[in-house]
């Protein structure tokens, strides 16, 4: 069976979209590369896991517009940007834990919208990091760790079976095996100081998501913080996540014309 008729008897399947004819009996590889990636976009609601919310500014960033639960994602070592992933499931209800990061500070987290009631710190769990992350993670919704040392393969995959379980989303400061996404900052430059005198304001930064699902790493420029300590994109949300809205055989269509 071709690649192509695989793709259709798929879209069948799942009646996403009506029938749709090919533009040409030998469509190219891209074309089809093209198609694939559209569809599972168009999917990803009914297949993939739920998601929590996250804050707008990040949103058109990630994979699915959210967090998945029961997932783990990489994130550079950042507070600001912890903090910014952390607003969206924090003011939506969701319980966060922070393990491992003494240097995390509280006043900086409520001003970028966190709720202090709802938050758990760990701050030194020493050589416990990856007992206490998964103790936890049995009962929030959303854990940072910054891991103190390396953790063995079947450990990992320990936790990685409890964050399904429970649906618990997990962000690691730093470099771990198996994640949804790499969530990176760069770019940093802050603004306020004048010529010997004044303050910082705020930080412009480039948020940069990579992931396992998409085959080229997507960015946004945002202010983190901005001048009232919250969070801002400056530039514009990418238009793919505007055709969320659209009927699936409208978007069908569109991708035949893009790719046929």
């Amino acid at each position: 069976m071709s690649v192509a008729v695989a793709i259709f008897e798929r879209m069948f399947d799942h009646g996403e979209v009506p029938a749709l004819a090919l533009a040409s009996p030998a469509p190219t590889l891209s074309a089809v590369q093209a198609l694939q990636a559209r569809i599972d976009e168009m999917q990803r609601t009914t297949l993939d896991s739920k998601l929590k919310p996250t804050h707008e500014a990040l949103a058109d960033l990630l994979p699915d517009g959210g967090l998945k639960e029961g997932a783990a994602y990489s994130v550079s070592p950042s507070s600001a940007l912890v903090m910014a992933l952390l607003a969206g499931p924090s003011a939506a209800g969701s319980w966060c834990g922070v393990v491992g990061m003494p240097e995390f500070g509280v006043e900086a987290a409520e001003a970028m919208g966190l709720d202090l009631d709802r938050l758990v710190l760990v701050p030194h769990p020493g050589d416990q990091w990856l007992t206490v992350t998964a103790s936890i993670a049995d009962a929030l919704g959303v854990v940072v760790v910054k891991p103190g040392r390396a953790a063995g393969d079947a450990a990992v995959a320990r936790l990685a079976g409890r964050l399904r379980d429970r649906g618990s989303t997990l962000f690691v400061v730093g470099a771990w095996p198996q994640t949804e996404a790499m969530i990176s900052l760069t770019d940093s430059r802050w603004s306020g100081l004048g010529a010997g005198s004044g303050c910082l304001t705020s930080r412009e930064v480039t948020v940069t998501v990579t992931s396992r699902r998409s085959p080229r790493p997507v960015s946004g420029r945002l202010l983190l913080p901005d001048p009232e300590q919250g969070i801002r994109r400056l530039d514009a949300p990418r238009a793919a996540l505007g055709a969320r809205g659209r009927s699936a055989a409208d978007r069908a269509r569109e991708v035949w014309r893009e790719v046929g």
